[in-house]
């Protein structure tokens, strides 16, 4: 098994070599070697890795502070919605491969806390609370056009607002282009709203802010405050109750044993543009592990095109959120993604 892992790499980098000559191999690239299969587990254990690593987060720990003073805030607060300098950057192993049609894009990385759920409700066996659990997830900006040098996810963040008052900060962020008449293609995979329907949502990016390539909403807050705008009623608050229970059945009504859970979210099957990217997730052994397919082109105006033996490929952001919204990781790096000629 060793020997013909072996065999395998020396076979990559001489594909490489070959492309690029005598040249030094470029270290921001992700290389996608191709397939006449979907790639199967062995596949993707000989595929070449590319890792990325993304900064600035806030990791989500079984155990955190208990006490916070003004010193810890002044040491520790963001200085930007990415979060606090204190963490070590997460490293995410990057691997693709593709076929005369697809693309597929596996991202491995650590995680100390399996994060699956957003906002759900639980029934204590006399009324609904809700449990305040975020979800895990990640964002792929994809320069498209390929309008910008050194590409990154610093061309994709705006913060209308931020600052510090004690032992919080607030921050109220819009994603958004800068300039007008420039678009980004935008991957969002969620843990808890999207891993559950296989796919990851596929947006886009301008000056105005985001939008589904398909519009219409795909998340519906299951919230009776949000729904009846109670006065004085938080959603997802003290007050607040779901409207629906797990099984889609009105959540004041029926029997239920402490314990019961109902979704937070209430989400729709993606159709036409909105539904091209597929995902398959698993958390396992302390990791998140989120297999992407995407046709090489899907005729959608907002999406990128894959070109097999492009040797400069496509420049692309990665964002990872873990149990936040708004906190995430981000890379600062160029990265390309490039498709080997066959």
């Amino acid at each position: 098994m060793y020997r013909s892992f072996f065999i395998f790499a020396i076979l990559i980098l001489g594909i490489i070599l070959g492309l690029v000559g005598c040249n030094d191999i470029p270290a921001d690239r992700t290389y996608a070697l191709w397939l006449d299969h979907a790639p199967t587990g062995s596949d993707w254990d000989r595929a070449l890795p590319r890792e990325v690593n993304v900064r600035g987060g806030r990791p989500h720990k079984l155990r955190s502070f208990t006490d916070i003073d003004e010193d810890t805030v002044h040491t520790s607060t963001a200085s930007c919605h990415h979060g606090s300098r204190v963490p070590e950057p997460v490293p995410v192993d990057i691997r693709a491969f593709y076929t005369d049609h697809d693309l597929f894009l596996r991202l491995k990385w650590e995680d100390a806390t399996r994060d699956q759920s957003m906002l759900d409700w639980l029934f204590n066996g006399e009324k609904w609370q809700n449990t305040g659990q975020l979800e895990d997830g990640f964002g792929l900006l994809w320069d498209a056009q390929g309008r910008f040098n050194n590409f990154s996810c610093s061309y994709a963040c705006h913060i209308n607002d931020f600052g510090v008052n004690q032992d919080s900060f607030h921050a109220s962020n819009k994603m958004r282009m800068v300039q007008e008449k420039t678009w980004l293609d935008l991957w969002n995979w969620k843990a808890a709203r999207t891993a559950a329907l296989g796919f990851a949502d596929d947006r886009y990016l301008d000056f105005n802010g985001m939008h589904g390539d398909t519009p219409g909403e795909l998340f519906t807050e299951n919230s009776r405050a949000h729904l009846s705008n109670w006065d004085g009623v938080q959603p997802f608050g003290e007050e607040d109750v779901p409207i629906y229970d797990a099984e889609r059945m009105p959540a004041d009504e029926g029997f239920r044993p402490p314990g019961t859970v109902a979704p937070g979210y209430l989400v729709k099957r993606p159709v036409a543009g909105r539904a091209d990217v597929l995902a398959v997730s698993r958390y396992e052994q302390g990791h998140w592990i989120v297999t992407l397919r995407r046709a090489l082109q899907t005729g959608d105006p907002h999406d990128v095109v894959f070109v097999p033996g492009d040797e400069m490929g496509v420049a692309f952001g990665l964002a990872l959120m873990d149990h936040s919204l708004y906190e995430h990781y981000a890379s600062n790096t160029t990265e390309r993604l490039v498709l080997l000629k066959r």
